[in-house]
C-alpha cells in the first residue's frame, strides 16, 4: 500500500520562493581538460586561477527537441560493426588489482536484430570496496532525514549454521527529488512531501551544463554534467557531510541560495571526465545496488556507472568508487556513433549497466562481474529517448516518433514490443512499484500512463496545466509522479486520480530525466 503525505485541502499548490541567488566565483578543481586520466578531487576551496570554460552549443544548454530540424546528421547504425574493448589502467587499490587480456570479438549487427550478441575485451578491474558506506566525518544533522530507514535485506543462513546479520543501519532518506538546473550549473534538492527546496548546490566551476542525476540506496546523489564533463556527488544528509574547515559545523545550502564552488561541505567529491565536447559529455548515469555481506555483515560502498565519448567517438563506460569518485573500471566500445554520448542508463538487480543510446544508437548491457558487453538490438521503430527499468530487469524506452511512442524490451523473450501511438512524443520514462509506466509527453504536453503486464496504454493525456516542455519523469517515495518541465517547473501528480498536487516553479532551465528520487533503484535492490 502506498503511503501518502496529506497536503492542504486546495487542489493545486504552487511553490515559488522569491529568494536571491548567490552568484559564485568559479574556482577550478583539478584539471578538467586532462584527457588521459580520471581523478576525483574533494571540493575544498582553492586559490588556483580561474580557467576558461567552453560554452555548450546552445544558449539554453539543452539538446535539440527530438524530431525537429536539428537532427545533428545522424548516421544509421543498421549496418554498423560492434567492436568492444575494455582498456587496462591502474586502479586506486595498489595492493589488489587484476588485468585480463583477451582477444576482442567483432559481431555484425542489423537494426532489426532482437537477439543478443556479446563481445569481450580486456578489462580494467578495481577492487570491490567493502567498507561501511555510512561512515563519514563531519558533524551536523538533517531534520528531514529518515535515519532509521534500512533498504538492505537480512539474509538468514540457518541451514549452514551461520548467524544472520542484523538489519543494516546506514542512515538514509528518500524525501527528496534532485533536479539539475542546467544553465545555472546547480542541482536542486526538493522535499517531495512539502514542495519546499531544502538545498541548491553548484556542481562544478564555471559552465558545466548539469543534466542527469542518480540517487543511490541511501539517498545521496551524483550529477553528471555534459560540458565541461564531470560527475559530482552531494550528500542528502548532513551527517555524511565533511567539516572541511574544522570549525565544528557544516556549511551547506538550506534553500535556493547556493554557496560558491568548493565551499558547500555537503558536496563530497567531483571527478572531471575527459570528454572533449558537449556532445561527448557524460549522460548515462546509474548507481549500482548493494546488500550486506553475509559473513562480515558490512554494507559495501555502492559504485556508480557513467557513460561518455572520447574524441574518436568511442564510448567509455566507467565505474567510479562511490565514496571517492576514483576510477575503478573502464569499458570501451569503439565506433559508438557521431551523435550524442550514451544517453540513458540504469542497473538491474545484479548491478549490470543497461544503456540506451539516443535515436538509433545501440542498446547494451554490461555484465557487472565480467564487463562483457551484450547488444540487445534496436526497437523496430527507433527514435529512442528516455528509459526506465522494471524490477525484473525489463527495459522501457520512450520514442519521439511513431509507429510506437513506447517500447518494452522483455528479457525472457529477448524481444522488443511496441505499444503503438501514445498521443505524441514520449521522452522521459519511469516505472513505479505497481507496474505502471509513466512517460513525459511532448507535442502535445501531457503525462502518459501504461500498464507493464498487458503492454497497453492506460491513458495518453493526463493534463499538466500550464506546461511547456515536459522532459523528465520520476516517482517519489510515496508513489507520486513528478514531471520536470523545461519551462522552469516540476509537477507532482497523483498516480490514481491524476490530480496535480503541486507545482514547483523556481527551477532554472531544468533538464533531467533520470532516476531523480532513487525509487527506480529501489525496484532492483538485490534480495
Amino acid at each position: 500500500m502506498r503511503m501518502r503525505h496529506t497536503l492542504p485541502s486546495s487542489s493545486l499548490l504552487v511553490i515559488g520562493l522569491a529568494v536571491p541567488l548567490v552568484v559564485p566565483l568559479a574556482v577550478p578543481l583539478g584539471c578538467a581538460g586532462d584527457a588521459t586520466s580520471l581523478s576525483a578531487t574533494n571540493t575544498s576551496p582553492t586559490t588556483s586561477p580561474t580557467t576558461s570554460q567552453t560554452s555548450p552549443p546552445t544558449s539554453s544548454g539543452a539538446e535539440p527537441t527530438p524530431g525537429t530540424s536539428e537532427s545533428y546528421g545522424f548516421v544509421s547504425e543498421s549496418d554498423a560493426t560492434l567492436t568492444a574493448t575494455a582498456t587496462s589502467t591502474s586502479t586506486s587499490d595498489a595492493t589488489s588489482s587484476s588485468t585480463s587480456n583477451t582477444t576482442s570479438e567483432t559481431t555484425a549487427l542489423t537494426a532489426t536484430d532482437t537477439g543478443t550478441s556479446a563481445t569481450e575485451g580486456t578489462s580494467t578491474r578495481g577492487s570491490d570496496s567493502d567498507s561501511d558506506s555510512g561512515s563519514g566525518s563531519g558533524s551536523g544533522s538533517d531534520s528531514d532525514s529518515d535515519s532509521g530507514d534500512s533498504d538492505s535485506d537480512s539474509d538468514s543462513d540457518s541451514d549452514s549454521g551461520m548467524q544472520s546479520c542484523p538489519p543494516d543501519q546506514t542512515p538514509s532518506t528518500f524525501d527528496f527529488i534532485w533536479i539539475a538546473n542546467t544553465t545555472q550549473n546547480t542541482v536542486s534538492k526538493i522535499n517531495t512531501m512539502t514542495g519546499v527546496e531544502a538545498g541548491r548546490y553548484l556542481v562544478g566551476p564555471g559552465e558545466t551544463n548539469a543534466s542527469r542525476t542518480s540517487v543511490n540506496q541511501f539517498g545521496d546523489v551524483v550529477v553528471s554534467s555534459r560540458h565541461q564533463g564531470r560527475v559530482t556527488k552531494v550528500s542528502a544528509l548532513e551527517l555524511r557531510c565533511v567539516d572541511k574547515n574544522n570549525n565544528g559545523m557544516i556549511e551547506t545550502s538550506k534553500d535556493a541560495n547556493f554557496l560558491p564552488w568548493g565551499e558547500d561541505e555537503c558536496v563530497l567529491w567531483d571527478t572531471p571526465i575527459p570528454s572533449p565536447s558537449y556532445n561527448h559529455g557524460p549522460r548515462a548515469t546509474a548507481w549500482e545496488a548493494v546488500k550486506q555481506d553475509k559473513v562480515t555483515c558490512e554494507m559495501p560502498v555502492p559504485r556508480v556507472w557513467i557513460g561518455y565519448k572520447d574524441e574518436a567517438d568511442s564510448a567509455h563506460f566507467v565505474r567510479l568508487a562511490g565514496d571517492t569518485g576514483e576510477l575503478l573500471d573502464d569499458v570501451v566500445l569503439k565506433d559508438w556513433g557521431t551523435s550524442f554520448s550514451p544517453y540513458g542508463g540504469a542497473v538491474n538487480s545484479k548491478g549490470d549497466f543497461i544503456i540506451t543510446g539516443y535515436n538509433d544508437d545501440r542498446v547494451l548491457v554490461i555484465d557487472a562481474e565480467t564487463l562483457e558487453i551484450t547488444d540487445l538490438g534496436l526497437p523496430p521503430g527507433g527514435s529512442k529517448y528516455g528509459m526506465g527499468v522494471q524490477g525484473n530487469g525489463d527495459i522501457w524506452v520512450g520514442s519521439f516518433s511513431e509507429p510506437d511512442n513506447l517500447y518494452h524490451y522483455k528479457w525472457d523473450a529477448q524481444e522488443w514490443v511496441g505499444l503503438g501511438p501514445g498521443g505524441g512524443s514520449i521522452l522521459g520514462v519511469a516505472v513505479d512499484k505497481e507496474g505502471r509506466i509513466w512517460g513525459a509527453g511532448a507535442g502535445p504536453c501531457r503525462l502518459v500512463k501504461a500498464d507493464a503486464e498487458t503492454d497497453t496504454y492506460l491513458t495518453t493525456n493526463i493534463a499538466l496545466p500550464g506546461c511547456g516542455s515536459p522532459w523528465g519523469v520520476s516517482v517519489d517515495n510515496e508513489g507520486y509522479v513528478w514531471v520536470v518541465d523545461k519551462q522552469n517547473k516540476a509537477y507532482k501528480v497523483d498516480p490514481d486520480d491524476h490530480n496535480v498536487e503541486l507545482i514547483f516553479d523556481t527551477l532554472v532551465n531544468p533538464y533531467t530525466y533520470s532516476d531523480m528520487t532513487g525509487q527506480g533503484l529501489q525496484l532492483v535492490l538485490p534480495q
